[in-house]
């Protein structure tokens, strides 16, 4: 049951800045690896097995995949279970990964981002003894009518709310008047972010009577610039390049590892600085050269939701009801400002907490056509 994109995520990928690699002529052999808990983990052995599939970023892409690995080795030294894991490098090799996981009689897969949702689909279908979860996407028809499924759980989050206030703090730190954001390709988990963001700029020049433009996303026309996939870290590196020359100084790439090129352009600029995602891109080793120039990061607490989701199935308690990620329930954030901490005003910081106190109250609603 192969899905297409909708008119409007057709029509933004057409924008996209560069093309997808070519895809293999054959199809890889799944990558899976079993690691066997026990006294050397520190919990209890148990005959449950959590199972994870990564997308074409892989696991260490400072990002959600990594987000969610650290929620499958978290729950293997804390619950004593049995783990295996799926690291795609090809969207070829999708299918090939979740066949594995239902050989291996997993108890529970998770597959990890919007770009699995038909593989996920597919094998809970067909495996309705078998439970899965889904990461940043839940399931439809053919015709993008919602499916639920009793044996998979939707992991949502609606990040529209943290983005907006990224986008807010973006528009009272620029210096050039001028912000930005790109995606790695149209998903609705992508273009949630970009959404909240540029509503955010908007809601800061409403407040305060400027002018801050925000280039790489309209939200009415849900189009905008891609790079085209979430692993070419050059596309990245030169759509940023790009804003800047346009006068951007403040950029939120929502590409996954493609983001570590935006790092590497704002390093070529004086007063540049980027917006990571997912995880809080200061910590995150891969970036240690350019942790002076993340302004903050728009948080999805992927680890704890691939945790709980396999906490609770251990516990014989597996629920196919969608979690979703909000500020009010801490599913979603912003990360620390680290080393602008000094430099963002203190006014600035009252108003985002101001309006983060109103999201939460439900005084204030961030819409998009992808929240959840």
């Amino acid at each position: 049951m192969k899905k297409t994109l909708p008119a409007a995520l057709v029509a933004a990928a057409a924008l996209t800045l560069a093309a997808c690699g070519a895809a293999p002529e054959e199809e890889p052999e799944a990558t899976g690896e079993e690691t066997t808990a026990g006294e050397e983990t520190g919990g209890e052995s148990t005959d449950f097995t959590a199972c994870l599939i990564s997308d074409e970023g892989g696991w260490d892409d400072a990002s959600f995949n990594e987000s969610a690995f650290n929620g499958l080795t978290q729950a293997e030294a804390d619950l004593g279970i049995e783990v295996r894991d799926a690291e795609s490098t090809d969207p070829g090799q999708y299918a090939a990964n979740a066949d594995a996981m239902v050989q291996a009689g997993c108890s529970l897969t998770v597959g990890v981002g919007f770009a699995l949702e038909d593989t996920i689909q597919e094998v809970a279908e067909a495996n309705p003894d078998l439970n899965f979860a889904l990461v940043d996407s839940a399931f439809s028809d053919a015709e993008f009518n919602p499916v639920e499924l009793d044996n998979a759980k939707p992991l949502l989050f609606n990040t529209q709310e943290a983005a907006f206030l990224a986008g807010y703090l973006a528009a009272g730190m620029t210096e050039t008047g001028t912000v930005a954001t790109y995606g790695g390709q149209p998903f609705p988990s992508v273009t949630i972010f970009m959404d909240g963001f540029v509503d955010g700029v908007a809601a800061y020049n409403e407040a305060n009577g400027t002018d801050v433009q925000a280039l790489g996303w309209d939200k009415e026309a849900q189009n905008g610039s891609m790079t085209g996939d979430f692993t070419n870290t050059e596309n990245g590196y030169n759509t940023t390049q790009q804003f800047i020359a346009d006068g951007a100084d403040i950029i939120l790439p929502v590409a996954g590892p493609v983001g570590s090129g935006s790092l590497r352009a704002a390093a070529e600029h004086e007063g540049v600085s980027v917006i990571w995602v997912d995880s809080d891109g200061y910590e995150q080793p891969a970036n240690a050269d350019y942790q002076q120039l993340i302004l903050t990061s728009v948080l999805k607490q992927i680890q704890t939701a691939v945790y709980d989701t396999i906490d609770s199935s251990v516990g014989g308690e597996f629920s196919a009801e969608p979690y979703v990620g909000t500020l009010e329930n801490g599913g979603v954030g912003l990360a620390p400002f680290h080393d602008f901490e000094d430099a963002v005003p203190a006014e600035l910081q009252a108003e985002i907490e101001d309006l983060q106190a109103q999201i939460i109250a439900g005084e204030l609603e961030v819409t998009s056509p992808s929240a959840n």
